[in-house]
């Protein structure tokens, strides 16, 4: 009867450590989702970036064409795409409302090419050296951009990143002390049976084995379900939200499954090490306090 009531009281103290584990990965896996679609959602703004080169009047469509696939195949490019002049005064149109032909008489707008550049290529320095190579192209009458609105997106975006990043990392710590404490809580229960152990000459390595490997294995079960969890609320998220499907995507949460599953058994690992290490060094007398 005492050996059920102590093989119980072991599995609910799992039970309560595993569970508890599992409620401190989720909330890490949730911020580290946020931190992936923020950064996803992040490149996606920067490529939407760049520089429009306004092309001379007359210029010939084939020379056109061919400097629009030129610049589309360069390293730094995303997409290259050809506005012609009447295109560039329907949207002049749609935005305004505006006959601009009836106004001034003629199509005042020229034909333009707008470049997108990769996340890496969208600063203000970078896109205005890029702009600088196609200003003495023949074909171009002038390059513009929007250096001060690229600016105020990337401070913002470091922000955002640098704030994300503050929150990981203390949360991380509060994580690593809260399963310590779970841990160290389940080791504490079974100090007697080290102290036996130590007596019948077991060595430090052979005690803290069963120990580590079974909180390994308890972090990983915290993990999988930490996974399951945020899993089932991402999918609810995307059903609400399509624009959560897009800056959560499988990879995205493959990554955070990963890491959770790692984060968990390795914390668990450590957080048993250094309690299991406590109680070693603990003389009898002592574990009654």
């Amino acid at each position: 009867m005492k050996k059920r009531f102590r093989n119980f009281s072991i599995f609910n103290a799992r039970v309560t450590s595993t569970i508890s584990v599992s409620l401190v990965l989720l909330i890490l896996g949730m911020v580290a989702m946020i931190g992936l679609a923020t950064s996803k959602i992040t490149r996606d703004i920067k490529e939407n970036l760049g520089f429009d080169i306004v092309l001379l009047e007359d210029t010939d469509e084939s020379s056109v064409a061919d400097l629009r696939d030129d610049i589309a195949a360069q390293d730094f490019a995303v997409s290259a795409e050809l506005f012609s002049a009447e295109d560039a005064m329907r949207r002049w149109e749609q935005e305004t409302g505006e006959n601009i032909i009836e106004i001034v008489g003629v199509n005042p707008f020229a034909s333009e090419i707008s470049v997108k550049v990769k996340a890496e290529y969208a600063s203000a320095e970078k896109i205005a050296e890029l702009a600088d190579t196609y200003r003495l192209n023949p074909l171009v009458e002038e390059v513009t951009m929007h250096a001060d609105m690229i600016d105020a997106i990337n401070r913002n975006m470091h922000t955002v990143m640098a704030v994300l990043s503050v929150i990981a990392v203390a949360l991380l710590l509060i994580s690593f002390v809260l399963i310590n404490n779970t841990i160290r809580l389940t080791v504490y229960a079974r100090r007697f049976l080290i102290h036996t152990m130590k007596l019948v000459g077991a060595t430090p390595g052979f005690i803290r084995r069963p120990f580590i490997k079974a909180n390994v294995v308890n972090g990983l079960a915290a993990g999988t379900v930490a996974s399951l969890l945020l899993y089932a609320m991402t999918c609810y998220a995307s059903s609400v939200n399509e624009s959560v499907s897009r800056a959560i995507g499988l990879e995205e949460t493959l990554t955070v499954v990963a890491l959770m599953l790692v984060a968990g058994m390795l914390i668990c690992g450590i957080a048993a090490l250094f309690a299991t290490n406590r109680y070693l060094r603990v003389d009898y007398d002592d574990m009654f306090d």
